[in-house]
């Protein structure tokens, strides 16, 4: 072999090593994080719910969030409760500990347990309305249809996946049929201001009811 292919052959380990160092670091992991969202002389920041630590938020445009925490903080003063998930990284902004890039915004509310709501963590999904009022919390062991002045009513459940994203549940128990049919599009409570990621629509006993919903902790999507 001459000298030339010689030294070739043993640069051959030399460049694969380079390749190695090369390769692009992998994205940071997305978080689903609940805290207290709101405005700074930077912008919007985040505060996770039990920690001091301040997230300057940073939105690529595929959520309304300056526009819908504007809206309900023209209200009165913050915070306003936050649920969403995104990654966490370094920030260069003064008083941030780091920045958010959010990728999904699933509710903003300012009235409500916040931090502190009890079972959250095993909510596969809440849905209500008003007009007349309506709420339904679901598991992984059934749902329960809450209405007042009446007792609550817990059925069993099966859920179908339906194109575009939507899904529903349906239940057939104690002579009632109850169908609930969730969309992912962006709702207002009518009452509270509370924004929420689905469009929720009940049927039961042939009466229709509309409302919103958002996952619970137990489910991301």
């Amino acid at each position: 072999m001459s000298p030339a292919r010689s030294l070739l052959f043993a640069l051959v380990p030399l460049f694969a090593g380079c390749q190695v160092f090369q390769q692009p670091e992998p994205p940071l992991p997305m978080q689903r994080l609940q805290g207290e969202l709101s405005s700074g002389s930077s912008g919007l920041q985040f505060r996770p719910c039990g920690e001091q630590r301040q997230f300057s938020i940073s939105n690529d445009g595929s959520t309304d969030i300056v526009r819908e925490a504007a809206e309900l903080l023209a209200d009165g003063p913050g915070p306003l409760f936050a649920d969403v998930s995104g990654q966490l990284g370094a920030s260069s902004l003064e008083g941030a500990d780091g920045q958010l890039q959010l990728s999904e915004v699933y509710r903003i509310q300012r009235e409500g347990p916040a931090c502190n709501e009890a079972g959250f963590q095993r909510l596969l999904l809440r849905a209500n309305g008003h007009e007349p009022d309506w709420s339904i919390n679901v598991t992984g062991k059934g749902l329960a249809l809450l209405r007042p002045g009446q007792p609550a009513l817990a059925l069993p459940y099966l859920e179908e996946a339906l194109p575009d994203g939507r899904f529903s549940l349906s239940s057939e128990a104690n002579g009632q049929r109850l169908d609930l049919w969730v969309a992912p599009q962006r709702c207002t409570d009518s009452m509270s201001g509370t924004v929420q990621h689905l469009s929720a629509e009940l049927r039961l006993d042939g009466q229709i009811y509309r409302g919103c919903g958002s996952l619970g902790g137990a489910r991301n999507r």
